[in-house]
């Protein structure tokens, strides 16, 4: 479990990593990359001791240099490299390092539930191998549940609770076939043309290997101490949003706001007396107001290649339809068992899971992965428009790929990437958008690794370099455009990565604009979730975990992530739009972040609808 260390163990702690001498990191592109020679199948390091022997000394030694030469600002970073080495001190049996590191990680957690959490499996494993000489694994598994329980048990529930649900569905689903299947899938390819891999994989690889060694064999006992503690705990958390809530309706003498919804599709139907329309253009297959786009009637959208096509949903193939119901049930699965709900998807989840073979796992994770990108966007939509019969949703559909190996990177993509980003942005102006969400967003590091997927790029630095191009491409195009619209607020979702998105570089999030809104995620109760990023520029939070809202067809389904959080910043502008029209993006900011309430440790600044309206009413006044 994570405890509050003493205010003298953070001190040294403090001291100790972050010494002025030490060159300083203060973003994700000064961090050293490296590479490891690996051949044969890579989850070999994952399955046994002779591949992990060969890669682990050598990313041991490189970890170890970093944290000495460096002086790494990131707290989120830095608790990533200390996890690393962890596991591998737990796998090679050196429990004490193994406690100082995760000593210093709880030094490091910001995040109560986190800090409460973290390295509660690895101590309670520590701990019982320790207790005694067992004759048995049987005998060891028995003192580790019995550890493992005792410690579920000290914790406070209402801190915990979202933390220990997840990690009851994470066990509940473990298996080494879906671990090897994934790592493999994602992973060999890019291995087999190029014999290395980037540090960023080898933890990974070494993480998984220590998991798979030592924590896998204890499934049973997990699932059976987090149920108990669960199924003990049935009550919920008090929801605070409902309180906060406005509703409006038809009679409060508002006025047609139009909010975009840059996503990955929107199914208007769902919401046809909330959509935008081009009264310009018929759905005839033709471009009749001359403006660049064929059907533009709700809205515009462009395929994974940036080439602008007229469906405002992506349209399924006929192997993607047939797949549709199963990878429905898979997903409604997944978020049961995440929120502890028994029912027959999350029953059947688990089901096949317990069956599932490593060649099997591709598929199963890239129909999940299109059903999410499928059915987001008008989840986002349905949150935005809530409570607001004066909005008017206009569809601007960027396309995700669903594919384990994407497309490798090129300058030419890049380029025509950032000529979409510019002509959505310009289409919204044009007519007359005031709202725009963006619950997505990019990295560096993530075109680091599409390269690496690939087995393309060159060297890790190369990548890094490449990457860096590229993405100043994107972020240039973002930045130039939205600062070219500042009559229109952008509201970004922060990210679902549980780091600084200032540090990683994340955007649009990262972007500073007046025009622009970040958002950071919370629960029902208003505390900050275990996967939203953070930093300074998150500018408020709001909910965004088990948000309910529609799937394309008209279904509802409850959804988590800063992606749900966004648009619920986006419902509050664009409600207080509704009300008074002439609100400048400054006032409705204000009106936004001036009504948020902050938490006593600062990390949180909640928004609260009502709060804002009353500002509105007193501006109103004056």
């Amino acid at each position: 479990m994570k405890t509050l260390l003493p205010l003298l163990v953070a001190s040294l702690v403090t001291v100790t990593l972050f010494g002025a001498d030490k060159p300083r990191i203060t973003s994700q592109d000064q961090l050293p990359r490296y590479s490891y020679p690996l051949t044969g199948p890579v989850t070999d390091v994952v399955t046994g001791d002779a591949g992990y022997d060969r890669l682990a000394p050598a990313v041991r030694a490189n970890l170890e240099k970093l944290l000495a030469d460096y002086d790494i600002a990131d707290r989120a970073t830095l608790q990533d490299v200390l996890l690393t080495l962890m596991a591998m001190d737990v796998h090679e049996g050196k429990y004490a390092a193994a406690r100082e590191r995760l000593a210093t990680v709880r030094a490091l957690e910001e995040k109560p539930a986190a800090k409460l959490t973290t390295g509660l499996l690895a101590e309670s494993y520590m701990d019982a191998r320790a207790s005694g000489d067992f004759a048995s694994e049987e005998a060891f598994r028995a003192a580790f549940a019995k550890l493992y329980a005792q410690r579920l048990g000290q914790l406070p529930w209402d801190t915990v609770a979202d933390n220990l649900k997840s990690a009851k569905a994470s066990a509940e689903i473990a298996s080494a076939a879906l671990i090897v299947g994934n790592l493999g899938s994602q992973l060999q390819p890019g291995v087999d043309k190029t014999g290395t891999v980037s540090g960023e994989v080898a933890a990974t690889l070494i993480a998984q290997r220590t998991n798979v060694a030592h924590y896998l064999p204890l499934k049973a006992e997990r699932v059976a101490a987090l149920t108990t503690i669960v199924n003990a705990n049935k009550k919920e958390k008090a929801n605070i949003w409902p309180a906060r809530d406005i509703s409006l309706t038809a009679d409060s003498g508002l006025q047609p706001v139009v909010v975009a919804i840059w996503d990955s599709g929107v199914d208007t139907a769902v919401l046809p007396q909330q959509v935008w329309t081009n009264t310009a253009e018929t759905a005839n297959g033709a471009d009749d107001d001359g403006n660049g786009y064929v059907d533009d009637l709700h809205g515009i959208a462009y395929n994974l290649k940036s080439d602008a096509v007229p469906e405002i949903l992506v349209p399924l193939t006929p192997e993607q339809l047939a797949i549709y119901p199963q990878a429905r049930n898979w997903t409604k699965g997944y978020l049961d068992l995440q929120a502890s709900v028994d029912s027959p998807e999350a029953s059947a989840l688990k089901g096949h899971l317990s069956t599932l073979q490593p060649a099997d796992v591709k598929p199963f994770i890239e129909g999940l992965n299109l059903f999410g990108n499928y059915t987001h966007g008008t989840h986002v939509a349905g949150i935005a428009a809530a409570g607001n019969p004066a909005i008017r949703l206009m569809a601007a559909r960027i396309t995700f790929d669903h594919r384990m190996i994407p497309d490798v990177p090129t300058r030419e993509q890049a380029e025509k990437d950032a000529a979409a980003i510019r002509a959505v942005v310009a289409y919204l102006k044009a007519h007359q958008v005031r709202v725009v969400n963006m619950s997505w967003g990019g990295s560096p590091r993530a075109i680091e690794a599409d390269f690496e997927a690939n087995g393309a790029g060159g060297t890790p630095e190369e990548r890094k370099a490449t990457a860096r191009e590229y993405f100043g491409l994107f972020k240039t195009a973002m930045t130039e455009a939205m600062a070219a619209a500042p009559e229109i607020l952008f509201v970004a979702a922060a990210g679902n990565s549980d780091s600084d998105a200032a540090f990683d570089e994340f955007a649009p999030s990262g972007i500073d604009l007046p025009n622009i809104l970040t958002v950071g995620a919370v629960d029902q109760a208003g505390e900050e979730t275990s996967f939203s990023s953070f930093g300074k520029n998150v500018d408020v939070h709001a909910n965004g975990f088990e948000v309910e809202s529609y799937l394309p067809g008209g279904e509802r389904m409850k959804y988590s992530g800063t992606s749900m959080a966004s648009p619920n910043v986006a419902n509050l502008a664009a409600k207080l739009i509704a009300l008074d029209p002439a609100l400048t993006v400054e006032q409705v900011t204000g009106l936004i972040q001036l009504g948020a309430e902050r938490s006593a440790d600062g990390r949180i600044n909640l928004i609260n609808p009502k709060r804002s309206f009353a500002l509105l009413q007193a501006l109103r006044q004056k």
